[in-house]
């Protein structure tokens, strides 16, 4: 997976995260058919994701690694709660 694509794949995460989704919905938000836009086939490969199958229906949610992945970059994701400094410093605006 290209770094510049992790962004994206948390973001992603994040919307799984939410809840999870079926197949069709998945599908209708995050296809693409730029061969640089590989979200999809990034997060099946690396293990991120996963189809599980509830009263009939295909759903897609995330899997242990997928939580922990988005736990570190999730935090980079805008809007994302920021670290409080250490030892009483204040942040710089």
């Amino acid at each position: 997976m290209a770094d510049s694509l992790a962004p994206l794949i948390a973001e992603f995460l994040a919307w799984l995260e939410r809840e999870p989704r079926s197949y069709g919905e998945v599908m209708d938000a995050w296809r693409t058919s730029c061969p640089r836009l590989t979200v999809w086939e990034d997060a099946i490969d690396l293990g991120l994701i996963a189809r599980q199958s509830k009263e009939g229906d295909v759903l897609i949610a995330l899997t242990e690694r997928g939580h922990a992945f988005l736990a570190e970059y999730g935090k980079r994701l805008p809007g994302a709660p920021q670290p409080e400094p250490a030892n009483g410093a204040t942040a710089l605006q």
